[in-house]
């Protein structure tokens, strides 16, 4: 902006920060450093961005002046690796390169100046980074909240009274002799020297002991279950043999506290390292839950089984016009070009539900659509369903869909002379879709499911997996289908797999009791999507083969990317990961998982025109759970 812009590649270091540094050496210690650098930059700006040096790295903040204009552009850097591979994908967030939150303050006022404004960004991820407009509102709504209670010479006078506690003969030095009692010092403690005695901290004392202890516990994973965790990490099979795992101490701490959110997302972290500082802490409680909550209102979405995988807006009317008029579903559709088959199964899905006798029970969430000829009006709202417009609409996507394949615009302007809503219900088909669906590629495909069509299917938010991995150390785990009709899963890609049992979404039954069922083999599975008849008895090969070996001999039309919406028979199965606890009933070849955090989809299986793989899969044979784990293992993400 400014020839006399000024990067700033020096790092800060903490001088005179430990626990008895009195407030007047600090305040002494901002002066010196006023003085020497720039008289313009006000000096409690220098000391928040030496804390943030200090505790995160020199390469975590960047800073670029502007004296002309007397302003400053702060580049908090954020790392992504709280998120998994996976989540990241999903989100549209490159995990290599920090998340950028630029705050741009007064140079010389700081604090007493006007609110900074903030940008949120990947450097090399601009097009796609939609989660960066949410987690910037989210930013913005934080900072104008705090702002008005924030003042350079209030933010030192709150220091000067924290440091004050850790004087030598301050608060603190009382307080950790009334706990001395509860804690005593180990015999390694009383060996140290006893001047270090009083500056150790009581948080990592406990932590110190509680690691130190060489105790082994015994982790017991049950009989057929698929593997296990030993205390270095590694995954070893354990097919239909009771094994164990040894975990010491240490590990077992780490394996119970490794959630990702120590405490409430919204809650504000202190200001004890200053105002920038304050601003990543709460940027980092805040990334892994973005999909909790709605994308405009910033309120927690509240759904039957949890959260989902991405992020979404609410069924708020207030904010489904804002969602519209900011334009964030428009990047969803550019996606039908490259992920054409991913898109027509969306909408076979939605055509499904929606002839489907049980809509009024199965459609959910019904459309909520803002009317293109009147954006202050909703063409489609929960509050005035109308299923034969809805209809209508749909029809006019299935048919430009199955036209010739030309540009993104084209085929929008197609749309909108059949119907002018068929394109907004496409925006809100893709866009509500909260489940994570890749096309797998021929190369790491599941030979034995015997059908292209095969999808990794990843639906639960980062707080449920983390929540699996934990048990899944604990217990081991292993996979199973789970099979339901084609018609369900506009529903279950938007509400995740729910225990339906001896509910108004229950469709076969629960004769073993409440949860979500599953089977180790496939045709169990398959018979529960073969349009809503289940099957809780095996039949014998011959009698597969002999009702099925007329259907497998219809030959396919070549309909290219839009073979879905031709198909008027369409069959799905999910291959899922299950925690293989006490929790986890087997009733033959029946499972009931009564707790949903143990259910996690992994594939998604479609089956055309009939068709079906083969019958007699069992997941816990050693070759089919080898050729899994050889998918799982290297699926793309």
């Amino acid at each position: 902006m400014d020839a006399n812009c000024e990067q700033w590649t020096d790092g800060y270091t903490d001088e005179g920060s430990n626990d008895d540094s009195d407030s007047d050496e600090i305040l002494c210690e901002i002066q010196q450093r006023s003085c020497a650098t720039d008289l313009n930059r006000h000096p409690q700006l220098d000391k928040d961005l030496r804390d943030v040096t200090t505790l995160y790295s020199d390469t975590a903040v960047a800073v670029r002046e502007h004296e002309l204009i007397d302003g400053v552009d702060v580049d908090l850097k954020i790392k992504a690796s709280c998120l998994t591979e996976q989540v990241a994908t999903a989100w549209a967030i490159s995990p290599s390169e920090p998340v950028v939150v630029r705050l741009h303050f007064s140079l010389s006022q700081y604090l007493d100046g006007p609110a900074p404004s903030v940008e949120v960004f990947q450097p090399s991820n601009a097009g796609h980074f939609s989660v960066g407009r949410q987690l910037q509102n989210i930013l913005t709504i934080f900072i104008n909240q705090e702002w008005k209670h924030l003042r350079n010479d209030n933010i030192v006078a709150w220091q000067k009274c924290r440091h004050s506690w850790f004087r030598p003969s301050g608060t603190m030095k009382k307080f950790r002799a009334r706990l001395s009692i509860w804690l005593p010092l180990s015999k390694s403690s009383k060996t140290e020297d006893p001047t270090m005695k009083g500056r150790m901290n009581l948080t990592s004392v406990k932590r110190h002991r509680l690691m130190s202890h060489s105790t082994s516990y015994t982790i017991k994973n049950p009989s057929g279950e698929l593997f296990t965790y030993t205390p270095s990490g590694k995954r070893v099979m354990v097919s239909a043999v009771k094994s164990s795992a040894h975990l010491s101490t240490k590990q077992l701490v780490e394996l119970l506290f490794t959630s990702q959110a120590i405490g409430p997302s919204h809650s504000t972290p202190p200001l004890q390292h200053g105002f920038l500082v304050q601003i990543m802490r709460y940027a980092e409680q805040r990334i892994p839950t973005l999909n909790e909550y709605c994308v405009i209102c910033d309120e927690r979405h509240v759904f039957q089984n949890g959260p989902m995988l991405k992020p979404a807006v609410c069924s708020r009317e207030l904010c489904v016009f804002s969602f519209y008029m900011l334009g964030v579903m428009s990047g969803a559709t550019d996606e039908v070009a490259t992920g054409a088959e991913v898109i027509d199964l969306l909408v076979a899905m939605c055509r499904a539900a929606l002839q489907s006798s049980r809509k009024s029970i199965i459609f959910q969430p019904y459309p909520s659509v803002v009317d293109p000829n009147n954006p202050k009006t909703l063409a489609f709202s929960p509050k005035r369903k109308s299923y034969d417009r809805l209809q209508r609409a749909l029809d006019g996507i299935l048919l430009i869909r199955t036209m010739a394949q030309g540009s993104y615009s084209e085929t929008k302007k197609q749309m909108d002379k059949i119907d002018p809503l068929a394109h907004p219900l496409l925006q809100w088909i893709l866009a509500s879709n909260r489940s994570h669906i890749v096309k797998l590629p021929l190369n790491k495909q599941l030979k034995f499911m015997h059908t292209p069509h095969q999808f990794l299917l990843i639906s639960s938010p980062p707080s449920k997996e983390a929540r699996f991995q934990t048990a899944r150390k604990l217990y081991g785990s292993t996979f199973a289908f789970h099979g339901s009709h084609i018609e369900n899963w506009h529903s279950i890609l938007r509400k995740g797999l729910v225990n339906a049992s001896y509910t108004k979404f229950q469709l076969h039954g629960a004769a073993y009791g409440r949860g979500i069922y599953l089977s180790p083999i496939s045709s169990i599975s398959f018979g529960y999507s073969d349009m809503g008849k289940g099957q809780h008895q095996m039949q014998t090969k011959t009698e597969l083969l002999k009702k099925y070996n007329g259907i497998n001999k219809f030959k396919q039309e070549q309909l290219g990317q839009t073979r879905f919406l031709q198909s008027r028979n369409l069959n799905c199965v999910a291959l899922c990961e299950v925690i293989t606890s006490k929790d986890l009933q087997k009733h033959g070849n029946i499972w009931v998982c009564p707790v949903s955090d143990h259910v996690c989809t992994r594939f998604l299986f479609v089956y055309e025109n009939g068709q079906v793989g083969d019958m007699h899969i069992n997941t816990q044979e050693a070759q089919i759970q080898k050729e899994i784990l050889q998918v799982f293992d290297s699926k793309p993400r």
